[in-house]
């Protein structure tokens, strides 16, 4: 009989107890021993992290340039309102300087209403221009370039000027010769009846447009400080632009040949100048690039 068997025991020998003390302390090893986390997991936790925190930086310039031009847009439009008023308020006296004499007429009560409206909004977006400019140039000029900063400051004044030159070329030139030709070949054979409101839309199409095109040879060089336009490019599509200036003349101006040929001429020269000017800023560059390097 065996005398283990009287006591019930588990441990059969003192072999068997020893492995089991062994299995025992593993068990225990394994219960105190902490799990350490996947490494792919707290990669993937601190890409996460990267990612909100760039989205929250992306969201804050968001919201800070959309306050910003906000900001420029409340100043602007309180610029323009100031000058409107000022404008409307003093209609009757510098109205006959932009009616020239000529003998209009309103066609009804409100047409009265609507000429002053409309000659009083061109006039004071004309006076309000120079500040809107600078409105303009305080928010794009963080996110601009260097060189792109340093020549819309030192232009910005000479694009102004050649507006204000291109909308007195239209009025004290275009506007009157195309006027009295047209006027003369109505006289001949109807009685000329000019309302307010057409003469005003008139006196805008050969005065704005003609402002906007005394821009070119600003464009080219800015277009050609950025490295978009070369003189070559300007002279190998040069009957192409002729072309394209010619309907655009076309376009703008009143339905007279006149008009037409009036605007095409300084188009033409303008285009010109632009090829002049780009052609010396490449010289420059050049120079500048020899220095460099020797």
């Amino acid at each position: 009989m065996d005398p283990y068997e009287e006591n019930k025991k588990k441990v059969l020998s003192p072999l068997d107890k020893l492995d089991e003390s062994e299995y025992e302390g593993s068990e225990e090893a394994a219960a105190v021993e902490p799990v350490s986390p996947a490494p792919s997991a707290s990669l993937e936790t601190d890409e996460e992290q990267g990612l909100e925190s760039s989205f929250r930086d992306t969201s804050e310039a968001f919201v800070e340039h959309l306050a910003e031009l906000r900001k420029q847009l409340i100043k602007g439009l309180a610029v323009f309102l100031f000058f409107f008023i000022l404008v409307f308020a003093t209609v009757n006296k510098w109205l006959p300087y932009v009616t020239r004499g000529h003998d209009l007429v309103i066609l009804g009560p409100l047409e009265v209403v609507k000429f002053y409206m409309s000659i009083s909004t061109t006039v004071a977006v004309g006076l309000s221009l120079p500040f809107l400019m600078h409105f303009i140039w305080s928010f794009i000029k963080p996110g601009l370039k260097e060189n792109e900063k340093g020549f819309l400051g030192l232009y910005s004044p000479v694009m102004l000027l050649l507006f204000l030159l291109g909308v007195a070329f239209g009025y004290f030139v275009i506007n009157p010769i195309s006027y009295h030709f047209l006027v003369g070949i109505g006289e001949s054979n109807f009685n000329v009846m000019i309302s307010a409101a057409q003469y005003m839309s008139y006196l805008i199409m050969t005065t704005v447009p003609i402002g906007l095109l005394f821009e070119l040879p600003i464009i080219a060089m800015f277009l050609s400080t950025i490295g978009v336009l070369t003189s070559d490019t300007m002279k190998n599509i040069r009957k192409w632009s002729y072309v394209i200036m010619a309907v655009f003349s076309a376009l703008i101006t009143p339905p007279d040949f006149m008009s037409q040929l009036l605007v095409l001429v300084p188009m033409i020269l303008l285009y010109e100048i632009s090829i002049y000017i780009v052609k010396k800023l490449e010289r420059k560059r050049e120079l500048q690039e020899e220095s460099f390097s020797s």
